[in-house]
């Protein structure tokens, strides 16, 4: 039986999602979590996306094969206990044998968290940029990119993608507090180091650096040195992933 689990984590302490050689990852832990708890081989979770290190998600689906007989019903809280407090599982739902994590979700938003005053509760979880922003020229700039698909420009080198095509439906920036602004960005899938160096172009806007308009010359170049250097992992979060309907088993 195949399930998607549901599950979030704060990224600080590790080398993004996926198993690296030398370094600590969230699939490592979780994988060996599950086979400690259920006493068998580790449970092989396939996730819709790798975060980088560093990221956060504050929603991340994988989905897993689970033979025999449905799960326990205590499934996740028993899971819960054997991992660790920044890591945690937050829903299973029994899906369609056939149904894939990364290469099902139709939709992924991401938020990334700027500050522009110092705030300790935040220290590791937001970028704190102390120059004045004109948000407003950033979002003119946000607006500009949904009508563009193919963004290699703000793609990392030596990637072994086989398209940069990414189909945008926002990207703004709001007010959560005085202090505190979101980017929201929304598109059916993204390149890596896409959302960080999006950021870090729009930062350039909002410093008076490039105007608005200078998003476009930057994307039609497809040159990643165009684009502004990435921001800091710590402020990225991965917060929405949708999939279509049909593909769970229990409506």
């Amino acid at each position: 039986m195949r399930y998607f689990l549901e599950f979030a984590y704060l990224g600080t302490q590790y080398h993004g999602w996926q198993r690296q050689p030398n370094a600590r990852s969230v699939q490592e832990v979780m994988e060996e979590r599950a086979a400690t708890l259920l006493g068998t081989d580790e449970l092989n979770l396939v996730a819709a996306g790798r975060t980088d290190a560093g990221v956060h998600a504050r929603t991340m689906v994988a989905h897993f094969d689970w033979p025999g007989d449905e799960l326990p019903q205590d499934f996740l809280h028993r899971y819960n206990s054997f991992l660790p407090e920044d890591i945690a599982v937050r829903g299973v739902r029994r899906v369609r044998e056939e149904a894939h994590a990364r290469f099902d979700a139709v939709r992924r938003t991401y938020e990334y968290v700027l500050l522009q005053e110092k705030d300790p509760f935040w220290l590791h979880g937001a970028h704190y940029v102390t120059q004045p922003l004109d948000f407003q020229a950033m979002n003119r700039a946000g607006a500009l990119m949904p009508s563009y698909e193919d963004f290699k420009c703000f793609s990392r080198a030596h990637t072994d993608v086989k398209t940069y095509i990414c189909r945008l439906e926002r990207a703004v920036w709001e007010q959560a507090e005085p202090h505190r602004w979101v980017f929201t960005i929304t598109a059916d899938r993204f390149l890596r180091n896409m959302v960080r160096a999006v950021v870090g172009t729009l930062l350039l806007v909002g410093r008076g650096q490039l105007q608005p308009q200078d998003v476009k010359t930057i994307i039609k170049s497809r040159d990643r040195s165009q684009a502004g250097a990435s921001v800091p992992a710590k402020g990225l979060y991965l917060t929405e992933i949708l999939y279509p309907e049909g593909i769970y088993l229990d409506g």
